[in-house]
């Protein structure tokens, strides 16, 4: 596990939780996760009628080219979108089985919901701009131009998965399932040992996940190689759903809610690359976009302020 640099001059603001250090972790039991080499099956969404279509029906037509680029893309984004990625992630390391899976914010669920407001970015954001914020935040990259062939290959891929789907209309296992909250405050200390029993195999004993040649196989969950400190995943509360529905991968629904609050606690409590938006201020930036009891940015954990970013 890599080293936390050393903490700014400025104190968090008062209201800030306040964690121990975690130890190293060290690999256990095998549990799987999120593969960029996951079989690409239709999978309906549960509790819904909807059934992507299947990779064999993309047709053979101008149309058909461009999806298949965007699932390229989709399965090997650092390859095929080398310019714009920052890390070793794969957009499909996050939305499981190319884009499908329930539950794993699956393509065909989010391509209905745009344009819609974020309270993110403030403004109404189309489909092409959520895509964008990918890749500064989870890719930890710099947004394609509007236009650029990757953008429109990624929409071409996400509107044809969602093929016969109600426009505007939120889909069961669409995004992320909702977790009630923890009977008990998540714990780094806990969160380490469900890690050492259940993740640390796949995504390694420093979190840094496992590559075979040039395909991130089990994506890094923090360092320099992981999602930056603007992304989704370093939301405790969508770290913690996503890992409860699909972790560890194909026994899904299998860890308590508990262990899945404190393993999210345990991954968001390291150091990971800097918010895009970063002010200058490590506190101020937690004041200004991560004011949230789910992040940790901009508190301390075993002495060390989180949020200066890798080095």
């Amino acid at each position: 596990m890599r080293a936390a640099p050393a903490a700014v001059a400025a104190p968090p603001p008062a209201a800030a939780p306040t964690f121990s250090a975690p130890q190293a972790a060290a690999p256990s039991s095998p549990a799987p996760t999120a593969s960029s080499a996951a079989p690409i099956q239709p999978v309906a969404a549960r509790g819904a009628g909807f059934l992507p279509p299947a990779d064999d029906a993309i047709p053979h037509t101008p149309m058909g080219d461009m999806i298949r680029k965007g699932e390229q893309i989709f399965l090997h984004t650092g390859v095929n979108a080398k310019a714009y990625v920052g890390n070793n992630l794969n957009c499909v390391n996050c939305h499981l089985d190319a884009g499908r899976q329930a539950h794993a914010a699956p393509m065909w669920g989010a391509y209905l919901l745009y344009p819609a407001y974020r309270s993110k970015t403030k403004h109404v954001d189309t489909f092409a701009e959520r895509l964008r914020g990918c890749f500064m935040y989870s890719m930890n990259g710099k947004a394609p131009p509007f236009g650029d062939e990757v953008l429109v290959a990624l929409e071409a891929y996400s509107y044809w998965m969602a093929t016969g789907a109600p426009v505007g209309e939120r889909l069961p296992g669409a995004g992320f399932a909702k977790l009630a909250k923890a009977a008990q405050p998540p714990d780094i200390a806990r969160g380490q040992k469900v890690f050492e029993s259940h993740c640390a195999l796949c995504h390694g004993d420093g979190g840094q996940g496992q590559r075979a040649s040039d395909t991130q196989v089990f994506p890094p969950l923090w360092g320099a190689q992981s999602f930056n400190w603007g992304a989704g995943m370093a939301n405790i509360d969508s770290a913690a759903a996503f890992i409860k529905a699909n972790m560890p991968l194909g026994q899904g629904g299998t860890l308590t809610d508990q262990q899945a609050w404190d393993v999210a606690t345990f991954m968001d409590s390291h150091e990971r690359p800097q918010d895009p938006r970063f002010t200058g201020d490590v506190v101020q930036t937690r004041a200004q976009f991560h004011d949230s009891e789910y992040s940790l940015y901009g508190t301390p954990v075993g002495g060390q302020l989180l949020g200066q970013g890798t080095h």
